[in-house]
């Protein structure tokens, strides 16, 4: 019997051979779910010389029209509206719901920077509330925090995973606030078997190149609610009764266009094209992203080294990030650890980045405060984030590249 530990590999930081030896598949490398049928559909709109939504055609004709049925049908829901971001999509929604400017809403402290943006750019103030050590945001911090002025929460699916959505409606309801969803990194998620997005009055999504439908930049909006839908359609810029081919079936459910001011937030008709057809490739996409990630973190959950994200529920995530926590080592020098080994990995919470999804980097909302001031603002938020490592996963892996994603991080945690 051969008494002797096995000696860990040696790191590739610290001379050893790496794990792989290209690079980790991306989107900003190129590594996208893009098929040629959906190249295609976009030349067949660029040859239309139709670029503009809102042209001598019916809305069933377009492009955009005919995207916003097809979501409509996909999400169930009553009320689609195709844009320019996710961003836009959020902002309208706080706006077309009547939020008074300058009105508090809150949102988690570990999301994009573009869901403080989205609060800002609608009028209002984000209001911050701490997320638990699983980076879902807190209802009993939230809770804790309450304040009169605070007249809608935001509740963010963020990375994929989904949101304690029982909680947080039931929250907001006990409050009389409204409940939206940012599900800007969720499109295609459920939870429950119902997808996110439709559980709040609205709720935005992104297109942009790392999101499930990729057209580069554009989002959409989802709602039941038609007053809310009708605004909104105003506000991204239907003009001059352009509103009325939203509502074919009978008049809109507000009286006029002319009272709100009109921000110019359309989708164009090439993106519209890309889309209808990646979407219908979407139900293929998401379950690369799924299969790959219960794939890696099923044969990661016995490294005692880390604490992977747990979802609120099974099944409840998307799969296009792998995250996980390393509560008592450094996970600065795993991250980087990882990048030797040929995978590309985040410390979200490292002193030495400037990740734009962690709160105090949105130095817009905080004035002249000094980094440590602002994280004594949501301090185990920041203990998590410092905890944190984030490993992009695209639904273009293969087994080899969960494979080799797998063997690093056991090596890095071995060492």
């Amino acid at each position: 019997m051969n008494s002797e530990r096995e000696v860990p590999a040696r790191l590739a930081i610290n001379g050893g051979q790496p794990v792989r030896h290209t690079p980790w598949p991306t989107y900003d490398k190129g590594a996208v779910f893009v098929h040629q049928d959906d190249e295609e559909a976009a030349l067949r709109a660029i040859r239309s010389h139709l670029y503009f939504r809102y042209d001598h055609r019916s809305p069933q004709e377009t492009e955009c029209g005919r995207f916003e049925a097809e979501l409509c049908d996909y999400f169930g829901s009553r009320h689609a509206l195709a844009v320019s971001s996710g961003t836009t999509a959020i902002a309208l929604a706080i706006m077309a719901a009547g939020i008074p400017p300058g009105s508090l809403i809150a949102c988690p402290g570990f999301t994009f920077v573009a869901t403080p943006s989205a609060i800002v750019l609608a009028g209002c103030t984000p209001y911050l509330v701490e997320v638990d050590e699983n980076l879902h945001m807190d209802v009993d911090d939230l809770r804790r925090r309450w304040t009169p002025e605070i007249k809608a929460i935001l509740v963010v699916h963020m990375r994929g995973f989904a949101a304690d959505l029982a909680a947080l409606t039931a929250f907001a309801q006990e409050m009389g606030v409204p409940l939206f969803e940012d599900a800007v990194p969720a499109l295609g998620a459920e939870l429950n078997g119902r997808k996110l997005g439709t559980f709040g009055l609205a709720s935005g999504f992104s297109t942009q190149s790392d999101k499930s439908l990729n057209c580069g930049e554009g989002g959409f909006l989802v709602t039941d609610d038609s007053v809310l839908f009708a605004r909104a359609v105003v506000l991204s810029g239907a003009y001059e009764g352009r509103l009325k081919r939203h509502f074919p079936d009978g008049a809109p459910p507000i009286d006029t266009d002319l009272d709100l001011p009109l921000l110019s937030f359309r989708m164009d008709e090439i993106r519209a094209a890309l889309l209808r057809a990646e979407l219908d490739r979407l139900p293929l996409r998401l379950k690369c992203f799924h299969d790959n990630y219960t794939y890696v973190s099923e044969a990661l959950k016995d490294v005692p080294q880390i604490a992977i994200r747990q979802p609120v529920a099974p099944g409840a995530f998307l799969g296009e990030a792998f995250i996980f926590r390393v509560p008592y080592g450094d996970a600065k020098w795993f991250a980087k650890a990882l990048c030797g080994e040929g995978i590309d990995a985040r410390n979200l919470g490292s002193d030495e980045d400037t990740n734009v999804r962690v709160f105090w980097n949105w130095r817009f909302l905080f004035g002249a405060m000094d980094r440590a001031a602002i994280q004594a603002l949501l301090p185990r938020t920041t203990r998590y984030l410092r905890q944190a490592v984030d490993v992009p996963l695209s639904s273009c892996l293969s087994v080899e590249d969960c494979d080799h994603l797998i063997e690093a991080v056991r090596k890095v945690a071995a060492t």
